[in-house]
């Protein structure tokens, strides 16, 4: 995620191997900006009772703990009280978040990360709703190990599971394989698929063409809704305060926060074929 410079302001700046030009640096597109976009406003809005019958189980992949909270902290809480099982799938335990720290090396937020994931659960009021299980693959890395996340997904999805995952075009490496990888076993198996913006968000500006808006759904929060969401973000203590070993700033600035807590969220679906 560091920000990149060209020395001449004529040079374009090369694209990122695995994300391209969808650079996530600075600040971003601003709550602003989003808020006063029309499109916003105007996209259809996901009916839960319709596209998620009660007892049906979804899983949600999130590539790292707080993912899930930050995407579908909305939305896991309308799936509760529809009455849909939920099996949250870490990808990743989050490791890598904070290189260098004394305060957060790997072998601590291998526990730290998933412990903050359940406090939010208990937050959004839904814990004893969902299922939470760790891949453990390797943070940072998981655009490599592909083909072993394919495998592992077979023991874990059942036929009629209803598949949440990050846009496959999220903008961090971790987010668009995860994406990648949960979207093809979604078209191989024939199953329904959701993917959440998480850090599209950031990079991306109203009416973007990299997104494919045409085929985007809103799910709308409550108030209630909203502010557990946001005291459940509360939760990722690692994420969201100074890391005093190293002097960094918050892996999740308060512009990252403040944008990601709207009363929406948006997901992108297309019937499989």
């Amino acid at each position: 995620m560091s920000a990149h410079s060209a020395p001449l302001a004529h040079l374009a700046k090369p694209e990122h191997p695995i994300v391209g030009d969808r650079i996530i640096e600075g600040d971003g597109t601003s709550t602003d900006a989003w808020q006063h976009w029309q499109g916003l406003h105007d996209l259809p809005r996901l009916d839960i009772a319709k596209s998620f019958p009660p007892q049906q189980r979804v899983c949600v992949f999130a590539p790292h703990p707080d993912d899930e909270i930050l995407g579908c902290g909305g939305l896991l809480q309308q799936l509760a009280a529809n009455g849909n099982p939920i099996v949250l799938v870490h990808v990743t335990n989050g490791t890598q978040s904070h290189p260098d720290s004394q305060i957060y090396p790997p072998h601590l937020l291998d526990t730290i990360r998933p412990q903050e994931s359940l406090a939010a659960l208990e937050v959004l009021g839904i814990a004893q709703q969902v299922t939470c299980m760790s891949l453990a693959l390797t943070d940072g890395d998981v655009f490599a190990e592909r083909a072993q996340f394919h495998q592992k997904l077979a023991a874990i999805i059942q036929p009629d599971d209803i598949l949440i995952t990050p846009f496959v075009h999220d903008g961090h490496p971790d987010h668009e394989a995860t994406g990648q990888v949960v979207a093809a076993f979604a078209k191989q198996h024939q199953l329904a698929c959701y993917q959440v913006l998480i850090w599209a968000w950031h990079w991306a500006k109203p009416a973007d063409s990299r997104i494919p808006w045409h085929c985007t759904l809103r799910v709308d929060l409550t108030p209630e809704q909203l502010q557990r969401k946001t005291e459940a973000i509360a939760c990722f203590k690692s994420q969201i305060t100074v890391d005093e070993s190293t002097g960094n700033p918050p892996i999740l600035s308060a512009q990252t926060i403040a944008r990601i807590s709207q009363p929406w969220e948006v997901y992108l679906y297309e019937p499989q074929s």
